[in-house]
């Protein structure tokens, strides 16, 4: 049998987060998220080379930070443009206990007009999570007339600007 370019048990996209503290980080993630730590691999000096953990069908990949080969945290960086989604089954469960661990809240758990509850928080490890629980299908009409609502009256599809 041939080998597949892409692993039949891996996502097309899987994100890769450089960690200042990856062990500290995994047990975060299987404590809050309820992740499953799949593979981690010793580096020298204590560290964590690369580890992969679950998050239902998905997978992450992570390691600590290697300042020498250019592979820096957000914190020693300054920060993250990229927020991380992920549907669990309880938000608010999930949100109180991410803060409970020492996560930073950046926005409160609430329902949005699109169906979702989300809240958004830092984690201790400087990654932004955006965490929901889907309660409510919406048709895409009501969605339309609902974003028209919350943007101040434009009509999000009907190209305003």
């Amino acid at each position: 049998m041939a080998v597949q370019p892409v692993p039949a048990e891996y996502p097309r996209i899987t994100p890769y987060l450089c960690i200042d503290g990856a062990a500290a980080a995994i047990d975060f993630y299987v404590s809050v998220l309820g992740a499953e730590e799949k593979t981690r691999m010793p580096a020298p000096g204590g560290k964590i080379g690369h580890a992969e953990i679950a998050l239902g069908n998905s997978i992450v990949m992570l390691a600590d930070e290697y300042p020498d080969m250019d592979f820096r945290s957000p914190k020693a960086i300054g920060g993250t443009p990229l927020m991380l989604h992920a549907y669990v089954e309880d938000v608010d469960a999930v949100f109180a206990k991410a803060l409970a661990q020492g996560a930073r809240e950046l926005r409160p758990v609430r329902d949005e007009f699109y169906g979702d509850r989300v809240g958004q928080f830092e984690d201790p490890f400087g990654h932004r999570w955006s965490v929901a629980s889907h309660i409510e299908d919406v048709s895409e009409e009501e969605m339309r007339k609902r974003a028209a609502e919350v943007m101040g009256g434009m009509d999000p599809g009907a190209g305003n600007g």
